[in-house]
C-alpha cells in the first residue's frame, strides 16, 4: 500500500472555479499522481494547495523569497522535525502548503489551461516531497519525474512544448 496523503484545496479566487469547473478535483487527481509515484510506503500526510491570485502570491513572493512579483507556484514544505508529532497524538502531518497564482497560470498556458495546473500542482508536490531545480542534475531529475507522472494522467510533456515553442521564434 502506498502513503495515504489528504490533499485539502482552498480557493481564494472565484476565477479558478469560472475558469475549470471541476478545478478541486483536478487538483486533487494532479496531486495523488505525485504522492502515488513518490511515496512507497504506509504513512500518513497531509497538504493543502491553495488557488489565489498574483497579488496574493506576489506578497508570499516578497516576505519569503524576497522577489517583488508574482510567480506560479510556490510550495512551503513543512520540515521533517516539524512532522514528527509527541506520542498519542492523532493529527496527520502536514508536507506542507502549494500555492497558484490564477493570473500568471492563465497568461502561461491560455489554451492548455488545465493541463498547465496539473503540471503546476504536480511541481510543487514534488517541492514538499524534497525535489529542488536549483542545479542542473537536480533540474533534470525533476523535470523527468515530472513528465512521467503527468504522463500517468494523460498529459503531454511540457517541456518539449516549451522546447518547440522556443526554437519557433
Amino acid at each position: 500500500m502506498s502513503a495515504k496523503v489528504e490533499t485539502f484545496v482552498q480557493i481564494k479566487d472565484p476565477r479558478w472555479e469560472t475558469a475549470l469547473s471541476e478545478v478541486e478535483s483536478l487538483c486533487q487527481k494532479a496531486a495523488d499522481a505525485a504522492w502515488r509515484a513518490m511515496l512507497g510506503h504506509e504513512d500518513e500526510f497531509e497538504a493543502t494547495i491553495v488557488l489565489a491570485d498574483d497579488d496574493f502570491v506576489a506578497q508570499l513572493n516578497h516576505d519569503y523569497r524576497h522577489q517583488d512579483k508574482p510567480t506560479n507556484v510556490l510550495s512551503f514544505p513543512t520540515d521533517e522535525a516539524s512532522r514528527v508529532l509527541p506520542e498519542g497524538v492523532v493529527e496527520t502531518p502536514s508536507l506542507g502548503d502549494i500555492v497558484i497564482a490564477f493570473e500568471t497560470t492563465l497568461g502561461e498556458a491560455p489554451d492548455d489551461f488545465s493541463n498547465h495546473l496539473s503540471h503546476l500542482v504536480v511541481h510543487g508536490c514534488l517541492h514538499l516531497l524534497g525535489l529542488n531545480h536549483d542545479a542542473d542534475d537536480e533540474a533534470v531529475k525533476m523535470e523527468s519525474l515530472e513528465i512521467q507522472i503527468l504522463a500517468e494522467l494523460g498529459i503531454a510533456d511540457p517541456y518539449l512544448e516549451i522546447t518547440n515553442d522556443e526554437s519557433a521564434k
